[in-house]
């Protein structure tokens, strides 16, 4: 049987804490969902899904039932979390915060930023889902603050990013480009010329890394893995729509204090 080998951030190698930035290899998915998808929303068999989960929470060092993924909607909302829900009780938000121990954070992307926070000396941990919405709208800053209202000093706080789209793969039209220039005009600068005319290329891990640079936190540190370029290790949602894929599957991304 084949297990997960995920991916770690050095700046997340503390004492006490257990993260993994997982892969697509190493469950038991098939076809656009091969193999390790942690996506139950996407419309792969549930009992497969269930079987990645576990071989996820089991490689991450917490108990199948103790490794919860909420409904994720693109904005700032963060729940602070004390103890697992039923699947059909996920609370619908971007992030993730707890100080409980034995409980994996969990949050799923295919492009999107998948962020990883720790403050191992309070013990507290977060999880937030960053897409261009979230990141924009502040979804890191307010996983910070949430995990403060759990006891952690941001100056302690260190973020990793796990695999998210490139900016070589991440073509926007002007209006995305004005959506963000409007908030503010430096912003400009995570945009760089597209071959087609009128569209650019946006910078979404610099973006990210820019808003989390802002915050005073201990460290910040990216994979740098491209979703999009790496479909050995990656799910990817622009990927599948540029090949009119019927679906696609999703990556986890978890940390635990252990």
């Amino acid at each position: 049987m084949t297990e997960p080998q995920p991916l770690h951030a050095r700046n997340l190698a503390l004492p006490g804490l257990a993260h993994c930035f997982f892969t697509r290899s190493g469950g038991v998915s098939t076809g656009v969902y091969g193999s390790l998808n942690g996506g139950v929303g996407s419309r792969d068999e549930p009992a497969l899904v269930g079987e990645n989960r576990a071989r996820m929470a089991r490689r991450l060092g917490v108990d199948a039932e103790r490794l919860p993924v909420p409904y994720q909607i693109p904005a700032s909302c963060m729940v602070s979390v004390e103890a697992p829900w039923a699947q059909d009780a996920r609370p619908r938000c971007d992030g993730l915060a707890t100080r409980a121990r034995g409980l994996g954070l969990g949050v799923t992307g295919a492009d999107c930023g998948m962020l990883l926070f720790a403050d191992a000396k309070a013990g507290v941990v977060g999880a937030a889902h960053a897409g261009w919405k979230g990141a924009l709208g502040g979804v890191i800053e307010a996983t910070v603050v949430a995990m403060e209202r759990e006891g952690a000093r941001r100056a302690e706080i260190h973020i990793a990013l796990g695999p998210t789209i490139g900016a070589g793969s991440y073509e926007v039209g002007p209006e995305f480009v004005e959506r963000f220039v409007a908030s503010d005009a430096a912003f400009r600068r995570f945009f760089a010329p597209s071959a087609k005319v009128g569209h650019a290329m946006f910078d979404l891990p610099g973006f990210i890394h820019a808003q989390a640079a802002r915050l005073d936190i201990a460290s910040f540190e990216a994979i740098g893995i491209d979703t999009y370029a790496s479909e050995d290790h990656c799910f990817s949602y622009r990927r599948s729509v540029h090949r009119n894929e019927p679906d696609y599957g999703r990556l986890v991304s978890a940390i635990a204090l252990v």
